[in-house]
């Protein structure tokens, strides 16, 4: 996806859209969990567009991308993710146009609609447009973005209106996974477009595997360590404070280790969003080899950090086990945020 920045024009038809999304004020009889796709056709790509407001909290279109944001919003909508969650902004990879009190835009935005002309007033009125990707703070929009998410914004319209009188439009007819998407005709994204019933793809399973050398290693250190000493609860999530590398800041992701009895953290290491989990794995077995000690039982909480140690523990004859909650990381995080967001959070908070 292109890097460029939106034209002038493309600023002015994506805030036309989000005028007359707004105007039909479609949250009044939709929910969040009326969920529709818009395929891009520009790629083919399909957008999973959620209409928030019925609230009255936050008025907004967002439009999930691909299968993996897809799995984000499931995540938060089956409430695995509750609300105020930290991780919740990390499992949203979306674009979405809100409407928002003036104080809550960038000098960016409002320097955008200077340049338009535009007027607006009152609470909830102005529209920001952001990017929500994994690991990385919500940023302004590239021009491809601004390009889809204006014709989602004017499928949303389209569907929203059939919707009001047809309560069962977006019901499948027949058993099974589907759900509707508004799919052009052509590449031509303002000529006719079709409502097709598709089955959402599944997301990608990553492979999380140690290499040849760390299978070398492990052999070395179950040679190397003989002592083994107390529970460890290891965790990996997305640092409180971003960092600048670059345009666009990022929030690095941590590996922690956590004495289970006395809460101690032992180790932490940070990395930033795109390393892969082996990162991790190196971190672990240096701290290992480093301190001369293994545990006798390791804690973890997720799925992903399960599968990313069965290869570590299994070579090193540690007992792995999942639990629903890391007591001691669950401490030590909650003062980690509250020693970092009790700093003002800006205007992407």
């Amino acid at each position: 996806m292109s890097s460029r920045a939106p034209s002038l024009n493309d600023w002015q038809k994506l805030y036309e859209s989000a005028r007359d999304f707004k105007q039909i004020k479609p949250w009044t009889w939709m929910s969040d969990a009326d969920l529709f796709g818009v395929q891009n056709p520009q790629n083919g790509d399909i957008g999973y567009c959620c209409i928030m407001g019925q609230l009255g909290e936050v008025f907004a279109l967002a439009v999930y991308l691909g299968s993996e944001g897809l799995k984000g919003y499931l995540r938060i909508q089956s409430g695995e993710i509750g609300e105020g969650d930290p991780d919740a902004m990390h499992v949203q990879e979306c674009l979405m146009a809100s409407f928002e009190d003036r104080g809550a835009l960038a000098k960016e935005d409002l320097q955008t609609i200077k340049k338009l002309g535009l007027k607006f007033r009152g609470r909830n009125a102005w529209p920001r447009f952001r990017s929500y990707r994994p690991g990385y703070v919500p940023w302004f929009l590239t021009k491809d973005e601004a390009g889809f998410l204006t014709i989602a914004l004017q499928q949303a319209i389209d569907v929203a209106l059939r919707f009001k009188k047809d309560r069962d439009l977006l019901t499948p007819k027949k058993e099974g996974p589907v759900m509707m998407v508004r799919v052009p005709k052509s590449r031509d994204a303002d000529g006719d477009w079709k409502d097709v019933w598709m089955v959402p793809p599944a997301p990608e399973k990553a492979h999380l595997t140690v290499g040849a050398t760390d299978e070398i290693r492990l052999r070395r250190l179950k040679k190397e360590i003989s002592s083994r000493e107390g529970i460890w609860e290891i965790d990996t999530f997305y640092f409180p404070g971003a960092v600048q590398e670059g345009a666009r800041p990022f929030f690095p992701r941590t590996l922690v280790v956590l004495d289970h009895s006395s809460g101690m953290a032992l180790h932490n290491w940070l990395a930033p969003p795109w390393e892969s989990l082996s990162e991790f794995q190196e971190s672990l077995l240096d701290f290992v080899q480093k301190i001369g000690i293994l545990p006798e039982r390791i804690l973890v909480s997720k799925h992903d950090n399960l599968k990313m140690l069965e290869p570590i523990a299994s070579t090193l004859k540690i007992d792995l086990n999942m639990v629903e909650i890391l007591e001691a990381v669950e401490e030590f995080r909650e003062e980690m945020y509250t020693h970092f967001l009790g700093a003002p959070a800006g205007p992407f908070a």
